[in-house]
Order: structure tokens, then C-alpha cells, then sequence
């Protein structure tokens, strides 16, 4: 009898998983057409293992993302346990532009992935948007960003890092435009 689904996986099962899901992001990072069997080799797993996981390319494309969306939602915490609240965020905000770049080399593979099914927008936002609303309230509180910013403002401040091309020389451009959202949110702190 197979294992439930929802069951956990054994500790060797749940590194083989994040062995792969590194690798893929490399490869379809390089090419949304790398051979599966490519990522397995690259992750260090069987077929049968790489398959016991995701059995459809879609699976493990699908999987890639929500495993970088989660990666970075959980750095906020991370951060804010760390660091200053305007640290945390500063930190934060160079985390996401390296997984925009890393979400702009995956577009082709996402588009495809999800073209057919169109299921998305079920990935949504939910973890970074939660994560914003965690770094922008300990900012509030502590009195480094002006009141009143929603993660809809955020959002939209930082956008410019979905225009970048990540095969340019992105982190440059990426940090003067984290900079100046910095500045923003600082103008009228109360705290300042």
C-alpha cells in the first residue's frame, strides 16, 4: 500500500525532494527543456526516486516555484528574529530581487507548465504577501517607515525588479532600486 499523501516524508525522502528542487531551479533556470533526466543526475537521485516525486515535468516546474515563493516568505522571519526591523527589510528586499531574477529565468518553463492548466494563480502571493505584511508592521512599530504602507504599496514600489533582465548585469540596478524604496519608506518615519 502506498504512503498517504499527506504523510510526512522520512528525512532521506524529504532531502532527496529538496535535492531536487535545487537542481531543477538551476536547470530550468538554464533551459525549460532540460531533460529530466538532467535534473535527477545533477540532484544526485534514481529515476525511479525523481519520478516518485514528481512524476510530470508540470509537478516538478509547479513545485520549483512554490518552493522559492516559500523560501523567500520564510527569510522575513528569519530576518526580523536577527536583525532591525529596517535591516530585516533591507536584507529582504535583496532576497527577492534574486529570486525575481531567479522567477525571470524560470518564465518560459512556468508559462508552459502552467498554459494548460491554469493553475497559477492558485500559487499566488499568499506567503510574500504575508511576509511583507510581517517586515512592513515591525517597521511601523518601530517607528522606521512611515505610517500606513500596505503590501499593495510595497509591491508596487519594487515592481521595477520584474523589469530587470537577469542575464544583464541586474544586481547593481537591483540594489539602487531597493535603495530608493528604502528611502521612500523612511520619508516621514517617526522615528527618524
Amino acid at each position: 500500500m502506498p504512503p498517504k499523501k499527506d504523510a510526512p516524508l522520512r528525512s532521506d525522502a524529504q532531502r532527496n525532494r529538496e535535492r531536487i528542487l535545487e537542481a531543477a531551479l538551476v536547470e530550468l533556470t538554464r533551459s525549460a527543456d532540460v531533460p529530466l533526466s538532467t535534473i535527477a543526475k545533477r540532484a544526485g537521485v534514481g529515476q525511479a526516486t525523481f519520478y516518485r516525486n514528481f512524476p510530470q515535468r508540470e509537478a516538478l516546474v509547479l513545485e520549483v516555484y512554490r518552493y522559492e515563493v516559500q523560501q523567500v516568505a520564510d527569510a522575513a522571519s528569519q530576518l526580523l528574529a536577527t536583525r532591525t526591523p529596517d535591516q530585516a527589510l533591507r536584507e529582504w528586499m535583496d532576497r527577492l530581487a534574486q529570486y525575481a531574477m531567479a522567477k525571470a529565468g524560470l518564465a518560459d518553463a512556468m508559462r508552459r507548465a502552467t498554459s494548460a492548466h491554469g493553475c497559477l494563480a492558485a500559487l499566488g502571493h499568499g506567503p510574500v504577501t504575508s511576509a511583507i505584511t510581517r517586515l512592513l508592521q515591525a517597521n511601523e512599530e518601530a517607528g522606521t517607515i512611515r505610517p500606513g504602507v500596505t503590501p499593495d504599496d510595497f509591491l508596487l514600489a519594487i515592481a521595477g525588479l520584474w523589469q530587470l533582465d537577469p542575464r544583464g548585469a541586474w544586481q547593481p540596478r537591483a540594489t539602487r532600486l531597493i535603495d530608493l524604496v528604502m528611502d521612500g519608506l523612511r520619508t516621514g518615519a517617526p522615528g527618524r
